[in-house]
């Protein structure tokens, strides 16, 4: 199975910016209704030329990493 990478940038006005990269066809739409339920409905979406390919089969594994960004 072919890895997904999410990229998840929150902003200090609490908006929440989300990248699907890997994800073919509408395999990413997955992920758009899992990150539906942690961060809220979507206000805007993009897709990107990945979603136009022929879809790959989507299994969701969590795995966390921070990365804090000091503006100063």
């Amino acid at each position: 199975m072919e890895q997904h990478d999410i990229d998840i940038e929150i902003r200090k006005d609490g908006e929440v910016k989300v990248h699907v990269k890997g994800a073919k066809g509408k395999a990413c739409m997955s992920y758009v209704e899992f990150l539906q339920k942690l961060v809220g409905p979507v206000k805007e979406l993009q897709h990107t030329h990945e979603y136009y390919e022929p879809e790959s089969k989507v299994r969701i594994d969590l795995e966390i990493e921070q990365q804090v960004v000091d503006s100063e």
